[in-house]
């Protein structure tokens, strides 16, 4: 199934390029400046050197708590006065290169607080970034998704989500905020039943929004999927569908009426709920389904590397949709990935990469496993607190 973005005439549309990436106080680094003119970015250099650290800091060109999901106290420089920041130029589009930035930074009273700028001018939030760069990420963490608790999988699904819809974030958000507040209802006695109304009209409200826009993701993405299958590609086709009894209900009937239905299937459930300490139905328990779609076969049943393999399939579909649906090309972040590829497999990524025409930075311990990158392609050593250029 073609999706129908790709039958609307778009103009000439380059990547989001990163031209120069600038940290200060993030992570090893008390400040750096790096300039980078290339489609491929290999940053190499011994574990612990910082290599990780510089992707992080350009995942947080996006809402969220970036690739790591760390606290954002937690990446200030240990040692350092507490804030950070980070600013990346970035051509985009047809416009003016753009700077991007944000950090923590003390606000009135000695608070921390995350600021945001565009071109310098403040900006309510990292959504405003979107206009300009999405991004695509693949990470060590991940290699155990198919095996994992479902939570995972629904995270990765967010992740996938917020790259096409810089407003998913506040949406889930909004969404977890309600189920609390019902949770806290819930256990006191003496709250008002019309409280409870309230609050659970908004979980419902928020919940149904979650999941369609959920499921509207792994719709397109499956669309992508079957328009580029290739059964004989080292990095499989992935077959996805997301479980839930939101997402079957909105497979069959409009999303206010599911959510009148998923409002009186709450009240119903407040004493089961009650009893359990959290909400027993809704898009928190939902999961995303993979099977290796040559294979036919469970994802979490595939081996080690054919899950690696699938993984890697997947970012490359999801960075096709990104282009589908928004009319960018993502920047990719992929955090030690040629190190668990075959020779074979490692060859495929970089023309596959290649000819997705998105800057894509990439880490590796060992310099040797980026001999293969085509001619254009950047590499440097990372050491402890900088960053040096590598002839190629």
């Amino acid at each position: 199934m073609a999706l129908a973005l790709d039958h609307v005439a778009r103009p000439l549309v380059p990547a989001a390029r990163v031209r120069r990436i600038s940290l200060q106080d993030f992570r090893s680094y008390a400040a750096l400046d790096l300039a980078v003119d290339a489609p491929l970015v290999a940053l190499t250099g011994e574990n612990g050197a910082g290599k990780t650290n510089i992707l992080e800091a350009l995942s947080f060109l996006c809402p969220g708590r970036g690739l790591r999901r760390a606290e954002l106290a937690d990446v200030a420089r240990l040692g350092g006065p507490g804030g950070w920041a980070v600013s990346a130029i970035i051509d985009a589009a047809m416009d003016e290169p753009v700077r991007l930035g944000t950090g923590l930074e003390r606000a009135e009273g000695g608070l921390l607080q995350r600021r945001n700028r565009v071109d310098r001018e403040p900006a309510a939030s990292a959504a405003a970034f979107a206009d300009w760069v999405r991004l695509v990420w693949l990470t060590p963490e991940l290699d155990g998704l198919f095996r994992g608790p479902p939570g995972e999988r629904r995270r990765f699904l967010d992740r996938l989500v917020l790259a096409v819809d810089a407003e998913h974030a506040a949406r889930g958000s909004r969404f977890d905020r309600a189920l609390r507040g019902r949770n806290r209802l819930l256990q006191d006695p003496g709250s008002d039943a019309r409280w409870l109304d309230a609050i659970e009209h908004e979980v419902a409200e928020h919940g149904v929004a979650l999941a369609a826009a959920r499921l509207e993701t792994v719709r397109r993405l499956r669309g992508v999927v079957e328009d580029t299958r290739d059964d004989a590609s080292p990095f499989p086709w992935a077959a996805l569908e997301l479980r839930g009894e939101l997402e079957s209900a909105l497979a069959l009937a409009p999303a206010l009426d599911v959510e009148d239905s998923y409002r009186a299937a709450l009240r119903e459930a407040r004493d089961r709920d009650r009893v359990a300490g959290r909400a027993l139905m809704g898009p928190q328990t939902s999961d995303l389904s993979v099977v290796h779609g040559p294979k036919g076969v469970a994802a979490a049943g595939a081996s080690t590397g054919e899950q690696k393999a699938l993984l890697v399939g997947l970012v490359l579909a999801h960075a096709r949709l990104v282009w589908a649906m928004c009319a960018q090309r993502p920047l990719v972040l992929l955090d030690e990935v040629a190190a668990h590829l075959d020779p074979r497999r490692r060859a495929a990524l970089y023309e596959a990469l290649s000819a997705l025409d998105c800057q894509v930075w990439m880490t590796g311990a060992d310099p040797a496993l980026f001999s293969d990158l085509p001619a254009g392609s950047a590499t440097f050593r990372v050491v402890p607190g900088g960053v040096e250029p590598l002839a190629r």
